[in-house]
């Protein structure tokens, strides 16, 4: 069984992670096959990027049999698994959607929290998970949620390790939609086209920095040549992520 499944539809990529058994807790294999499908997301013909979990949840995080047997530095285990992952997903020049069809704890929110865009499934669930086992965020969680939630607001909720449901998470701004589970997967797919069909270069740039650097490369591509044509002739636009 592959650790992670990739799907194409259109010019969106869907990732997801495949040891349901486990809540999709991270494992090396896991770790190696999740960079591999997010090599496939730097293809130009993918133009968005849905990642989510096999099964009940999202992920649960470290896998804690597999963390036992760890040897020598958790820095370098860090840098080893996680860390390049997370790089991957920053890097990429186009939206990454992360689809919270479950529960999802530990270094599963903090993946979730490096994605663009968050939906949560109502039987979605988010607990920071580290400090119920006496460590502290991992993974560039604390980096995306003190920016997601503001300082007061993270730091309370890592260290309290409440569990949050999907309305709370919303009403933080932790999620952007909440979904009906039975309508999740359509609702994600049609999510996921709306953001593909966006001009990509542009998004991409608008990931990287507001820069004025960036915006004027932004000026010489054919989606803002066809931005602007569509805008006067007031017609939708048709975006080639060029």
């Amino acid at each position: 069984m592959s650790e992670v499944l990739t799907a194409r539809d259109g010019a969106v990529l869907t990732i997801t992670l495949n040891r349901p058994d486990v809540f999709n807790a991270f494992n090396r294999a896991l770790h190696a096959a999740l960079r591999s499908a997010l090599a496939q997301a730097a293809d130009p013909s993918v133009r968005a990027v849905v990642i989510t979990g096999a099964g009940r949840g999202f992920s649960a995080g470290q896998d804690l049999r597999e963390f036992s047997e760890i040897q020598g530095s958790l820095r370098d285990e860090l840098e080893e698994t996680y860390h390049p992952n997370i790089r991957l997903i920053r890097g990429l020049a186009k939206p990454v959607i992360a689809a919270v069809n479950g529960p999802v704890a530990g270094a599963g929110l903090s993946l979730a929290s490096a994605c663009d865009v968050r939906v949560a499934s109502t039987a979605a669930s988010f607990v920071p998970g580290f400090v119920g086992i006496g460590l502290v965020p991992d993974s560039g969680g604390t980096w995306f949620l003190h920016r997601l939630l503001g300082y007061p607001r993270a730091f309370e909720w890592m260290s309290s390790n409440r569990r949050l449901g999907p309305e709370e998470a919303l009403a933080w701004g932790l999620v952007s939609e909440v979904i009906p589970a039975e309508s999740f997967g359509e609702r994600v797919a049609a999510l996921a086209a709306t953001w593909a069909d966006l001009p990509t270069l542009a998004v991409g740039l608008t990931k990287q920095l507001f820069e004025a650097e960036l915006q004027e490369t932004a000026v010489g591509t054919a989606d803002f040549a066809e931005g602007v044509a569509a805008f006067l002739e007031k017609r939708p636009p048709t975006f080639t992520g060029g």
